[in-house]
């Protein structure tokens, strides 16, 4: 189930809300769409005065949101555990505006299989595969 405009009051658009990331190291700068467990869309400006984006935190940006899709909860955390089939730009320009999207197509206990994409004015621009592990840090380094 999308939500709808009148429906999107309903989660909190700022990515913080949902992990512990903190400028520089947050690639998302607002949830446009979120049905947890599902999918998650966010946008990420780059701003006209970087210099130089690296287009591999594109995958960066995809598993943070992917990490939202998932559906993690207070006190849990989110590491990235596997890539697979990455394909990025040769580079990002400054100032476009890069919409992510993450769909969750299965998850296993605390493993999520995400596919992550990234497109500036509908045109894609990057696509990956990731696995995430979700859940308190304690018991996924045990």
């Amino acid at each position: 189930m999308r939500l709808t405009s009148t429906e999107a009051t309903l989660f909190n658009p700022d990515p913080a809300a949902y992990l512990p990331h903190r400028e520089p190291f947050l690639y998302i700068d607002r949830i446009t769409s979120l049905e947890p467990g599902v999918s998650a869309t966010a946008l990420l400006q780059i701003t006209s005065d970087c210099r130089v984006f690296p287009p591999i935190l594109l995958l960066e940006a995809m598993a943070q949101l992917g990490g939202i899709a998932a559906g993690q909860q207070d006190g849990e955390g989110g590491i990235l555990a596997a890539l697979e089939r990455a394909e990025l730009p040769p580079v990002v320009k400054p100032g476009e505006r890069v919409t992510v999207e993450a769909r969750i197509i299965k998850g296993f206990g605390k493993l999520f299989l995400v596919e992550g994409k990234a497109g500036v004015g509908g045109v894609g621009i990057a696509k990956a595969t990731l696995t995430l592990a979700i859940g308190s840090l304690l018991t996924l380094h045990a």
